[in-house]
């Protein structure tokens, strides 16, 4: 009996695969709704482990995958948005969960008096880097595919990280499987996690990669629709599209989606007239919208295609339909001046502690003076509120005509807040950004101060490109990142300076290099990363105390001690000299292999600047 059953469910599999692809030909693909929020409304339980239910309450869940058959869904998912490990109990019940998802929706599709396909469905994988989420998501593909599964929906995904993998995965088990990959965005197209959706569908749709791509959940169909719309339209039957019911509304302890059926059945109609031929519903959606938009998908005649012929994600640009107007010359001369091959210099300014500008703004003016290229304004260093970097950064643009680098931490801005910011900043003319993950929130104040990291530096990179891509194309920021010199382990650094820059850095402000090691790894970044900009760090010791405290109290930063020692006995004036000297020194030795010096200002000693500024532009 096991041989016949394995045999049968291989039989209906290859059955559901010779005929999907041509289903997608010549007729639109309508899938369910939402499981989990359709089975919190009928149920009066959370939607949060839901999956458990294909075991304590399979009758309920094998009604739900009826009722959607029976509104005129021809694809149905299984229950297993999140059936990973954590939410299923463990590994080994996480097979239990996932072979009875399917035997519940198998069971359903059979009884359908039409051909009715069953969707492997899984949403983001658990873990913190790629590699985790690859290797969540191939697992759970493989319980599918032991179960004869060849069609399979990766949902609600903020970016394609361990994707392709599991699509590899599955395309050496199975070279003729089905796989379509969504993304959940935003009404701007940017997930939370700041990617954008034009982006994503591009990266997924690479040979070898997903059959289909597109769009569900968090927002409703008037926002998807306008989203999809940028497409082009030849692309677009590879394209999919699956709305929320409405945005969410909180009543007592419950959220409900507002958004009725008609107005969900009209505006998704709207996007099947795009092209798209691949719908269906996500939270909120109940089998009374599957239904309305089943009524309203009939009235729409679908153009014949031949699925295997559609465009390549190539032809998904970034860029809107209109196409992109002649860019204008850049305003940054920062990056005129690199990009000639000048070395610049940059001095760090911290931002005042209160409202009043006037002293900062004096030291920026006599700074330009001296000849510096540009400064860079700390983003609320080791996490103490200083008056902000940004709204600092387009003052001094706006008085000075000074090129700025402010830096942006991830500490205390959602994606919202960051947008808003670089918006800000656009538009007041800066050019020029450093993002950092920024010093945490101290531990004594975090009951009543709470950091936000939505993003690491490196997706927050990401995102600041991609809003080049879109937002600031005709005159994009330059992105720099940092780069410890001083990391323990630097062929690690190297490697986190990588992927910053695959994300879209440019270059690197570096920790201050006052040791041989240091400069060491500077010469050693600088044939690592050959197309890099790189900005060598450096900052004057200018006492003894001064030496001793950097390396004890600041995080990235290493005097040695022969340095300390030669400040021993030394007045203001002298520090001063034997710091000038030292950075000097320095100054010469890094410069070989830097595109230009990155000063650190101690303690306001403005004067002490304006001399090495001049130092340095001696040697240049």
């Amino acid at each position: 009996m096991a041989a016949k059953a394995v045999t049968d469910r291989e039989r209906r599999a290859q059955t559901t695969m010779t005929s999907i692809r041509d289903y997608l030909c010549g007729s639109r693909l309508l899938f369910d709704g939402a499981f989990g929020t359709y089975f919190a409304q009928i149920t009066h339980e959370a939607a949060e482990n839901c999956e458990l239910a294909n075991l304590r309450m399979p009758q309920t869940v094998a009604q739900i995958h009826r009722e959607y058959i029976e509104a005129g869904a021809d694809a149905i998912k299984t229950n297993t948005f999140a059936a990973y490990p954590d939410v299923c109990g463990g590994e080994e019940n996480q097979e239990k969960v996932i072979c009875a998802a399917v035997s519940l929706a198998r069971g359903e599709a059979e009884k359908a008096d039409r051909p009715v396909w069953v969707f492997a469905d899984l949403g983001p994988a658990p873990g913190e880097t790629r590699q985790q989420k690859a290797d969540a998501y191939i697992r759970a593909a493989s319980f599918f595919l032991a179960e004869g599964i060849r069609t399979f929906l990766f949902e609600t995904l903020e970016d394609g990280d361990g994707i392709l993998p599991a699509i590899r995965f599955i395309r050496e088990r199975d070279p003729e499987s089905f796989i379509l990959v969504s993304f959940g965005v935003l009404p701007d197209g940017y997930t939370p996690r700041g990617m954008y959706f034009r982006t994503l569908i591009r990266d997924m749709l690479v040979p070898g990669g997903a059959d289909a791509a597109g769009l569900n959940c968090v927002v409703n169909a008037g926002s998807m629709r306008r989203l999809l719309s940028t497409l082009p339209e030849k692309f677009m039957p590879r394209v999919s599209a699956m709305p929320n019911a409405g945005y969410p509304v909180v009543r007592g302890f419950h959220t409900y989606f507002d958004g009725n059926a008609p107005y969900f059945a009209r505006e998704t109609g709207e996007i099947a007239g795009l092209g798209v031929r691949i719908l269906g519903g996500c939270c909120g959606t109940t089998p009374q919208h599957i239904r309305a938009l089943a009524k309203v998908l009939a009235c729409r005649p679908v153009k014949t295609v031949a699925f295997a012929s559609l465009p390549a994600a190539g032809d998904v640009q970034v860029r809107d339909r209109a196409g992109a107007k002649e860019a204008p010359v850049s305003s940054n001369r920062l990056k005129k001046k690199l990009a000639d091959g000048k070395k610049v210099i940059a001095v760090e300014l911290d931002s005042p502690k209160n409202a009043d500008l006037s002293t900062f703004m004096e030291e920026a003016g006599r700074l330009q003076s001296a000849g510096v290229d540009t400064i860079t304004i700390a983003d609320c260093p080791i996490a103490r509120a200083r008056l902000d970097a940004s709204i600092l950064a387009c003052k001094v643009k706006q008085e000075l005509d000074l090129d700025v680098i402010p830096h942006m931490t991830c500490r205390d801005r959602n994606i919202n807040a960051s947008k808003a910011l670089l918006l800000g900043d656009h538009a007041n003319g800066i050019r020029n950004v450093l993002i950092i993950t920024g010093d945490p929130i101290p531990s004594a104040a975090r009951d009543e101060v709470k950091s936000v990291y939505q993003f690491n530096s490196r997706q927050m990179i990401g995102y600041v490109h991609s809003l080049n891509e879109v937002d600031f194309r005709d005159d994009p920021f330059q992105i720099f990142a940092a780069l410890n010199v001083n990391a323990v382990n630097f062929d690690r650094e190297l490697d986190r300076a990588r992927g910053k820059m695959q994300q879209g850095a440019i270059g690197f402000l570096t920790q201050p290099a006052l040791n041989d090691e240091a400069v060491g790894n500077l010469k050693a970044a600088r044939e690592a990363l050959p197309d890099a900009v790189l900005l060598g760090g450096l900052i004057p010791v200018i006492s003894e105390k001064n030496g001793r405290f950097m390396n004890e109290e600041i995080n990235g930063i290493t005097v040695p001690e022969d340095m300390i020692a030669a400040y021993r006995g030394a007045d203001r004036e002298e520090g001063e000299k034997i710091g000038r000297r030292f950075t000097d020194e320095l100054c010469g030795r890094i410069l070989p292999f830097v595109d230009g010096i990155y000063l650190m200002t101690p303690f306001h000693r403005i004067a002490l600047m304006e001399r090495i500024v001049g130092d340095i532009r001696e040697m240049l």
